[in-house]
């Protein structure tokens, strides 16, 4: 039997980025190192490197998060990005959307453990959820899909002139790339590749922005949406 692996002390970037919430940071990583290899939510691998490939890795994308938005955590998994930026900004209102029963259950477990009271735990595929939770103002993802196809998910979750934020790595700007055609189907007006996390991570954090106009998700999806806001005003109303 393979012993398991330490988690490292929390390095002291980590109190700076965390501050106030810096013990529910620590928190998190040894749930992440213990529940969380345990349920096969990360690999055994990943807890030596918990705190700057995952935890600060994810945290500084706060940088580019705009003030008091609503937030779309597609693809969630254990947590990761909408936790620890939830740790980081207590002024966004965030949802965590993850199909799998297991790991929902663990970011259930996660945020009634660290009274994190402006995040809900939504149990779905980004595909289904359309109108059965309001658009959001961004949407957040993290090594869920190649671009193209995670745009497929999160872009119509996305209220008018709001914006994407995926966490990528070297293959960013190919993915841009290579996505150009199906972000413009998708109502893509601009898209950006940003490097976050100047003195925190080491190297810096990979983002890519996908920023729609009016029609989030293209010709396609205007007819579903409609459809799903004609449907939430008739229950409303009974």
């Amino acid at each position: 039997m393979t012993e398991a692996a330490e988690l490292p002390p929390a390095p002291e970037q980590a109190r700076d980025v965390f501050g106030d919430r810096f013990a529910d940071a620590v928190r998190y990583a040894e749930l992440l190192a213990e529940a969380g290899v345990q349920r096969g939510l990360i690999g055994p691998r990943e807890v030596p490197r918990l705190w700057e490939r995952h935890l600060l890795n994810c945290a500084v994308l706060s940088e580019v998060v705009p003030e008091g938005v609503t937030v779309c955590d597609v693809g969630s998994g254990a947590g990761l990005p909408g936790i620890p930026l939830a740790l980081v900004r207590e002024d966004l209102k965030i949802t965590l959307l993850e199909p799998l029963l297991r790991r929902t259950t663990f970011l259930t477990e996660v945020v009634e453990l660290l009274g994190l009271d402006h995040v809900t735990v939504v149990r779905g595929r980004a595909e289904e959820v359309m109108g059965k939770i309001p658009p959001v103002h961004v949407v957040t993802a993290r090594a869920v899909a190649p671009l193209d196809r995670l745009a497929t998910w999160g872009i119509p979750l996305l209220r008018p002139y709001g914006e994407m934020l995926a966490l990528k790595g070297d293959t960013a700007e190919e993915e841009l790339k290579s996505a150009a055609t199906a972000l413009s189907k998708l109502g893509a007006v601009e898209t950006s590749i940003l490097h976050v996390g100047e003195g925190v991570v080491d190297p810096l954090s990979t983002v890519v922005r996908v920023e729609v106009g009016e029609s989030p998700g293209g010709v396609r999806f205007a007819a579903k949406r409609a459809k799903a806001a004609r449907t939430g005003r008739t229950r409303r109303r009974r």
